[in-house]
Parts: C-alpha cells; structure tokens; sequence
C-alpha cells in the first residue's frame, strides 16, 4: 500500500499507523479500503484542514482522540484509544498524529495498563506502532 502518509506503518492485520493526514491521503485511504480513522492530532496541528468533516463525505468512521504532548499520555487516553478499537473491531483502521510518535506512545502505554503486557512488551508495541521521540517518557510511565 502507498499511501502518502509519513511513517505509515502496517502493525497488525488492518491497523495502520503514520502521521499527518493530508486531504489527498485521506481519498486515498477510502479507495484502498481503510473504513476508520482514529485522529490523534490537536485541532490546532491540522493546518486549517477539516479533516472530520471530510472523513464524514467520505463516508469514513472517524474519532477524534487529541494528544498534544506528554500531558495527555495518561490512563484515560489509553482506555478512549480501547474503546474505540473495541468500535472498529476487525475492520481496516489508520491511527495517526502528526509523525507516529504519539500513536506508538499510547499504544505502549494502553498495553501495559490495560493489556497486561510486561513493561518491555508494551514498549516493544510502541515501537511497532511508531514510537520514538517520546520513548524516554513511555519508559518513565510505564515504571521502568
């Protein structure tokens, strides 16, 4: 798949992961079959793109999670980012934020504290997922 999404990563059958996602990506995630979009992007990273409201006249399931930074890689964000997996099942879905990085640290986190993975598997999920920048924190969250 060659979407024109930075960092995309193919993590799981029908998760994929990457960063910003620009008007044209997003057509083109619809035509290769991707059905839900979970957007990690604060509403002031989009650029003055709506991408809500473009997911909606693609007829894409869409969810709005913001993660700004640090403050937000917390127990709540990672029981939203659950539930909504939970929604979406085993259909196709892109999480993004802007690069992946934040994407991979609330995946982490989500699999320790709500996954029961040991602190080494969580941040090897992370990983896949696209954590790196953020990796020195997740380890601190996650006790390590």
């Amino acid at each position: 798949m060659a979407l024109p999404i930075p960092n995309l990563l193919f993590v799981a059958p029908n998760h994929y992961s990457g960063g910003y996602v620009s008007p044209e990506a997003l057509v083109q995630v619809k035509a290769e079959g991707i059905t839900h979009v979970i957007d990690m992007l604060p509403d002031n990273e989009h650029g003055g793109f709506d991408e809500a409201g473009m997911a909606a006249d693609l007829g894409l399931f869409y969810a709005h999670l913001p993660v700004q930074g640090g403050q937000d890689l917390n127990k709540g964000n990672a029981e939203a980012l659950d539930r909504l997996l939970a929604e979406v099942g085993d259909t196709p879905v892109l999480v993004h934020c802007m690069s992946g990085n934040r994407v991979g640290a609330l995946f982490a986190l989500r699999a320790h504290w709500l996954q029961g993975l040991s602190q080494e598997e969580a941040l090897e999920v992370g990983r896949r997922y696209g954590l790196t920048r953020m990796e020195p924190l997740v380890r601190q969250l996650l006790g390590m």
